[in-house]
């Protein structure tokens, strides 16, 4: 299992080139269900993630090519010949369950398995299936598959008011209606740019999709959708990530393809902390204001809101901030597993509940570290690059589920870094 070795060396300079998002590409992906004719999208992201969703999709009948070293998915369902999604595929990623909505709409049933992913809470499908439900959906959930017929062969058009805003059950449920019968209403629906990407993905491919980047989407249902060529929307998340490199090392890095419309709150948060960010004709300029970072509060909430999967990287620039912050963790639970982490860094954290408080230090120290999720991972590596000395962060398998080439990106800056195989 591979490992990487960082050491902190002071400050990074350079520029970055972000890549298309993983949320994003992982949730239009499965959108060339909805059509025997052929999607393409630019812009991918080249992550283990999206090889998965590949098998997946392959598993079902689809054809996916690879083109212009992963970056460009040119994809075709001529028919669905396999309408099982199977648990040995869908375990390793909780974006598969996004194949159920899509399967439903085109042909009527479907077998899904009950998804996995990050051990970051239940996190449960249950909006998926209530809204599926509420269009006609008949579930039955056995075995650990839920199996889906639509009530006359088709799916119809529904209102539905999300009890909480979810951003996955939105991306089915959205999928889904393009095809139903009638039309669909979706209240209280998520905000997130991956959402609004997904519309304008379904509106080239014939979707009649009103009200994205809102908290009410309607979907009048069309009969047969045709094919298009979509670019995958900048991730916000990868960028927000390396926002914090000059911001945790000092230094001045620009992020290449960054826009402040996608990480606003975020950027807002680094500003308090004395983090200067602007605009460049290229993306996003990112580097210290003056000395030492500040220590500020943090809480997550759904778009346009701090991001939950910004909140571990955050955590690890504040423990080096000028202060003691307070995080609340408001999206999911058990999402503070970095925290011990950092604390054999030297960090002072104390976690009660949903609620992390940071005392910051002057210096963190680096240590042999050991990441329990996506976002965690990259925590460590930012906490490492600012440590005294050298960290080694364990179990980077998951890394390579959202971040590319990380290693290749933050030594362009100057960073000591390099992955360590223990494959013979």
């Amino acid at each position: 299992m591979d490992s990487i070795l960082v050491k902190g060396n002071g400050a990074l300079n350079g520029v970055i080139p972000i890549a298309g998002a993983k949320n994003a590409c992982l949730t239009l992906m499965p959108a060339t269900l909805l059509s025997e004719e052929p999607l393409t999208l630019t812009n991918a992201p080249r992550l283990s993630d999206i090889r998965t969703m590949t098998q997946l999709l392959e598993s079902l009948g689809a054809e996916v090519a690879s083109l212009q070293s992963g970056q460009v998915l040119a994809m075709s369902s001529h028919a669905i010949s396999n309408h099982t999604a199977d648990y040995d595929i869908v375990r390793k990623m909780r974006a598969s369950i996004l194949v159920l909505g899509p399967m439903l709409a085109r042909d009527g049933h479907a077998i899904v398995s009950l998804p996995g992913g990050c051990a970051i809470g239940a996190r449960p499908v249950d909006l998926h299936l209530q809204v599926l439900e509420a269009m006609g959906a008949e579930l039955d959930l056995r075995d650990g598959y839920v199996h889906a017929k639509a009530i006359g062969g088709r799916l119809r058009g529904a209102v539905f008011d999300f009890p909480f805003v979810s951003v996955g059950a939105t991306e089915n449920a959205l999928l889904a209606a393009t095809l139903a019968k009638g039309t669909t209403v979706l209240n209280n629906a998520a905000r997130e740019p991956e959402i609004v990407d997904l519309a304008r993905c379904l509106r080239k491919m014939g979707a009649q999709i009103e009200g994205e980047g809102t908290s009410t989407l309607t979907v009048q249902g069309v009969d047969r959708l045709h094919g298009a060529t979509h670019p995958v929307v900048t991730d916000r998340i990868e960028l927000g990530t390396y926002m914090l490199v000059p911001a945790i090392c000092g230094g001045e890095v620009e992020c290449l393809g960054g826009t402040l419309d996608l990480v606003g709150a975020f950027a807002e948060k680094l500003d308090q902390a004395g983090v200067s960010v602007t605009e460049t004709a290229r993306g996003l300029k990112v580097s210290r204001k003056n000395g030492r970072v500040k220590a500020v509060n943090v809480t997550t909430e759904p778009f346009p809101g701090f991001p939950t999967d910004l909140q571990a990287q955050m955590m690890a620039l504040l423990c080096t901030a000028d202060g003691t912050s307070v995080l609340e963790e408001k999206i999911f639970e058990n999402r503070f597993m970095h925290a011990p982490e950092l604390m054999r860094m030297g960090a002072k954290i104390d976690v009660h509940g949903g609620t992390a408080t940071v005392t910051g230090v002057e210096k963190l120290r680096g240590a042999p570290v050991m990441a329990t999720d996506l976002r965690a991972s990259v925590s460590l590596i930012l906490a490492g690059l600012a440590a005294e000395g050298e960290t080694v962060v364990s179990r980077v398998y998951h890394l390579d589920r959202g971040y590319e080439r990380v290693e290749e990106k933050l030594m362009a800056c100057g960073a000591h870094i390099e992955r360590i195989s223990d494959r013979p």
